[in-house]
Parts: C-alpha cells; structure tokens; sequence
C-alpha cells in the first residue's frame, strides 16, 4: 500500500505529527521500532514539565501556551494527563532569564505570580532558598504524564485513520526507504522524527550537528503521612542558575529531581541505563541544600534518558537538503516534550504547502559548536 506520509519515529514529536497530518485527511503511516513512549526513547518516562517560561524566546513560550490547551484538548477524548501543579522558577537577585520570563509572561497575558523572598518561604517551606531572592509561579502550568501521553496520542491517531506499525527502518539509500525486513515503504513524504536516532540514521548530514547525551533522573522517597511533597501542595520547580529541576510527589512515584546540564554522549540502543555513582552524589548535594528534609531520603526510582540538543537547542524541522520528498524532525534538546502538539501542526502545515518557515528550526541555522542558548 501507498501512503500520502509515513512518519518514523512514534515518539511525542512523531506521534503528533501524524496526529496532525491525519486530521487533515492525509493518509499516514507511523513506524517505531519500539513502540510509542518506550524506554529507550527521549519521550519515554514517566512525567514532564509544561511551563510557559522561556525567558526572551516568546517562540516557545506561545508555542508551549498553544500545546498545553491541545493536550488538554486530547486528554478530555482519552484520559486525564495532566496535572496541575503549578510551575515555580526560583530567581537570584540579578536574573536577566527570569526577569526575561516575567516580560514574556506579561506579554502574553499569562496567569502568574511574582513572589518575593519571604512569600517564597511561606508559600513553600519545603524548599530553603538559599541564594534565591525571588521566584515566578505559573499557577496553571504542571506536570504531563509523558509515557502514557504518547501512547494515548497514537491510540487517537490510529481512531482517525493513521496506520501504525512496530518496525524499524534502515539508513535511506538514495530514495529509496526500506524497512530492516527489506520491504519498501511507499509513500509521497517522509517524516523522520526519530530523535537521538536522527544522527544514525544520517551520519553524513546530522553526524556533527546533533548532539545525544545522557541525562539521569532520581526519584527519592516522601516521609510517611506526609503529603507537602505531594502534587497539590508542592509545585513542580526550576532552578536554572543550578541546572536542577524537581517535580513533586505524582501518583506515589517519589519527589522527582535531575541535573539539567548536558550529560555524556550516549547511544539510545546500546547505552547501559543505570545511574552514575558521581550523578547520585550531585543529587544528594542538591537536596542537603535545596529540600534539606530530603537530603537522605532512599532512592526509589532512577532512570536514565537521553536528551538529542541542536548546537543552540532550537528545534530542528526541515526538508533534507537532498530529497524534497524527506522532512526531518527533531533536535527536542531536553525541552521539546510540552511542545509536540506544536510541532505536529507546524509539519502538516508544511508538508500541505501551507505553512510559513521559521529560520529558527532550519537546517541552515544549526553549527557544529555547541552553546546553548534555549532552555
């Protein structure tokens, strides 16, 4: 069978594109060679954060306001996915990316509060300030249950008429798209939103231009009887002067806390995904500081994924230089998941002729030197 899109990669960027392409009557096939959400893909896991916040880049923080209500949208046809925690940004007194996000926040007419020190602490005396003067919540922003959040967009997908198959797809030769079986994959577009697989997949093209690290997660336990950890009470949180972001206590798994800072380079097949002694240490140090009533909490979780950053972590969503008929889709660099509602109707938008470029996800626009600039 021929198909109008085949999309490869059914993780949340993958899924919602043939979400999308599908509603707009195309017909779409969607191909993972592990399945949607699954544990070795970036949007894998148990929980993300969805915040408007993104200091000066107003791209993504209306891009993440539209999403939030798409996902709200889905999970009234599927199930509830979405928690609402509120998202707390701890501040320094001097903080040009905060003082960026209040801005932004204000431009969009956002709902959120300024706390100053002294509210932070009553508001929040789970947390010890320490440096921290000031802090910005968003009251309805919070936590996606991000595993199940896939899968529940794939399993709308296929309502609607998308194609879904468990299969893994060789390096393209030429034109020519084969599965690892040797079947031809028929189609009029290509979508390859296969994440930190994109630069196997394209050694020559991508090989020095998208960057997959390994990113480890720890999820500690609450004291018994004690519910100010809990969702509800506590707040997910951000700290970015520290490269630390938490999440409270969702569904009985445990405070969840991960260092944010880009991890070792790491291969999402083969990678061991077993926590470092030397990550597990800056975890404890974290919380002896930060959450001091957990600082010797026991470990009740780990994980480790794998984050695949462009040079400046913008999103990378263009055609491939050498086949008008192949679109690449990827670069999430730790920050995408929230997005992926977004991200699908900005490729069917594409794909259907429709669409406006934004230089900021070309192909053009990604270097080989790594800095990163969006958070």
């Amino acid at each position: 069978m021929s198909y109008d899109v085949a999309v490869i990669g059914a993780g949340v960027f993958g899924a919602w594109s043939a979400y999308q392409l599908g509603l707009t009557g195309a017909s779409v096939l969607l191909l993972d060679a592990y399945g949607p959400g699954n544990s070795r893909a970036s949007s894998g896991g148990e929980s993300r954060i969805i915040r408007l916040g993104y200091g000066p880049d107003e791209i993504y923080s209306r891009s993440a306001q539209r999403s939030l209500a798409l996902w709200q949208q889905l999970f009234k046809k599927t199930e509830p996915l979405f928690h609402k925690t509120g998202v707390l940004w701890l501040a320094r007194e001097h903080d040009a990316y905060c003082e960026a996000t209040l801005a932004t926040l204000q431009r969009l007419n956002a709902n959120f509060e300024r706390l100053d020190r002294v509210e932070l602490t009553r508001r929040f005396p789970q947390l010890e300030p320490g440096p921290t003067s000031w802090a910005i919540l968003e009251p309805d922003s919070g936590v996606l249950i991000a595993r199940r959040a896939v899968q529940a967009v794939v399993a709308e997908a296929k309502l609607n008429g998308v194609e879904y198959a468990a299969e893994a797809v060789a390096p393209p030769q030429g034109k020519v798209m084969r599965m690892l079986s040797g079947e031809e994959i028929k189609a009029r577009q290509f979508v390859f939103a296969c994440g930190p697989w994109l630069p196997k997949l394209f050694p020559e093209l991508l090989g020095e231009l998208i960057y997959v690290t390994r990113q480890e997660v720890i999820f500690v336990g609450v004291p018994p009887g004690d519910d100010s950890f809990s969702r509800g009470v506590m707040p997910a949180w951000i700290d970015f002067n520290d490269l630390v972001y938490g999440l409270p206590n969702v569904d009985g798994r445990g405070f969840k806390i991960a260092i944010d800072a880009h991890g070792a380079e790491f291969d999402p097949d083969r990678g061991e995904r077993v926590v470092s002694v030397a990550g597990l240490e800056a975890v404890r140090e974290y919380l002896a500081k930060r959450v001091p009533r957990l600082a010797n909490a026991p470990v009740m979780e780990t994980r480790v994924c794998q984050y695949e950053n462009t040079s400046n972590g913008d999103f990378l969503i263009d055609r491939h230089p050498e086949f008008e008929n192949v679109w690449i889709v990827g670069g999430g660099s730790g920050h995408g998941f929230k997005h992926g509602p977004v991200v699908g109707e900005y490729v069917a938008r594409m794909i259907a002729g429709d669409g406006v470029e934004e230089r900021r996800f070309t192909l053009k626009t990604k270097e080989r030197v790594q800095q990163r600039k969006v958070y």
